[in-house]
């Protein structure tokens, strides 16, 4: 019989179904949601429907469900969730139990204490409770710097603040960035003030086994709406030399060693400085924006299996990626409180496309950032090509025909 796995929550279809189809094909899933399933059915073997953010109700549903049908493994790949889940995981002695390493990655200040008393290499970093905290914050690292919140994601809220006179607008939308997960806990606000790392960003995600790691894909990250650090889009190449660089592999084992993590996946944020690689930050979960997908285009590792496998104890399969590209373009609307009637792209889609999602729901008002975020996108298109040039320029003639018509257009 598969070996059972216990999912907590299923994240967005159009970013989380790639996941939960591969699992399915190695494991049986029960899932732990906070409403009746739909698309995710079709992959489940059965579902408890509770609060996923109550800890106690979802360890007593899942002794119940393990003494008819023995749980193997807990996964989780939702931010706010995956404490709670390693929690559950813990309660019921399975691999990846160590809710104390994973809070060390969700709270970025913890994170940076940890490296620290490594030598990993990492920007300076110092916890500021209001502007004038930051202030003299700036006063002591220089400018410029980069104000973030200590426990979201997804550049929610980062800020990039070149003198003293952005201090207090870089604090504020660190501050309201909170507003935009509301699940996360009170406890886990606050704010950072950072040295700006110059120089390219990537994420790496990576399989983690008994204390080995294992890159499965490298992202480049691309970058938008300065000063804000909107993550727009990202580039996946197959055969990149940073998944073999013995540098960052160095900087990726210490990482993982000083936060004590051992078991799992992670996703972690580099820049690539002039001085060699720097870690921006560690989450412990596969990583979002469909990277680990575009490595899965390239030929790469299957994250949803190497991740169930780790769950379960198993050493994960890793596979080299394919000498291609995938890439992965995010598109906003043009202005503050744009309402979306229907999203359209002229001309039709270039051959590149692997995938072209409208994410807005008609009548839906949305902004570009900082007022919009991640949450301000209004769709996605997904390509993959032989090289860089191919697969940008693909993107460039959806972003070019794309058309945000509002409702009442014809």
């Amino acid at each position: 019989m598969k070996p059972q796995l216990l999912v907590v929550t299923p994240g967005g279809q159009w970013f989380r179904e790639y996941l939960l189809s591969s699992i399915s094909q190695d494991y049986r899933m029960h899932l732990f949601c906070d409403r009746e399933p739909a698309w995710e059915r079709e992959y489940l073997h059965g579902w408890t429907v509770l609060n996923t953010l109550d800890v106690d109700a979802m360890t007593a549903a899942a002794r119940a469900v393990s003494v008819e049908n023995r749980i193997d493994g807990v996964i989780c790949w939702d931010e706010t969730r995956i404490l709670g889940a390693s929690r559950v995981a813990e309660a019921l002695g399975l691999p990846g139990g160590d809710p104390e390493v994973v809070a060390r990655c969700r709270d970025k200040h913890r994170t940076r204490l940890a490296l620290a008393a490594r030598n990993v290499p990492q920007p300076r970093s110092l916890p500021v409770a209001d502007v004038d905290a930051a202030l003299a914050a700036g006063r002591s690292t220089g400018y410029p710097a980069v104000l973030k919140p200590r426990a979201l994601g997804g550049s929610i809220g980062v800020t990039v603040v070149r003198s003293p006179a952005e201090v207090a607008a870089g604090f504020a939308v660190a501050d309201t960035g909170h507003a935009a997960l509301p699940e996360v806990p009170a406890d886990d606000w606050g704010i950072l003030w950072e040295e700006y790392a110059d120089g390219p960003e990537i994420s790496v995600d990576a399989a983690v086994f008994r204390g080995e790691v294992w890159p499965i894909c490298v992202g480049h990250k691309q970058l938008g709406f300065a000063p804000h650090c909107e993550e727009v889009g990202h580039l996946v190449d197959g055969a990149d030399p940073l998944l073999t660089d013995p540098e960052l592999l160095a900087v990726l084992r210490e990482t993982h060693a000083a936060l004590g993590f051992t078991d799992g996946m992670t996703h972690t944020e580099l820049r690539l400085t002039a001085d060699g690689p720097r870690v921006i930050e560690v989450n412990a979960r596969v990583g979002g924006d469909l990277i680990p997908y575009l490595g899965l285009l390239v030929g790469g590792t299957d994250p949803g299996l190497a991740a169930a496998a780790i769950a379960c104890g198993r050493q994960p399969r890793t596979v080299p990626s394919a000498a291609r590209v995938a890439a992965i373009r995010f598109f906003y609307p043009e202005r503050d409180d744009t309402v979306v009637g229907s999203v359209r792209v002229d001309g039709g889609l270039p051959p590149a496309v692997d995938r072209f999602v409208v994410l807005a729901e008609p009548g839906a008002s949305l902004s570009p950032p900082p007022k919009g975020t991640m949450v301000g996108r209004v769709a996605y298109a997904t390509v993959v090509a032989d090289d860089r040039r191919e697969c940008l320029a693909a993107l460039d003639a959806v972003q070019e025909r794309l058309r945000i018509l509002p409702p009442d257009a014809a």
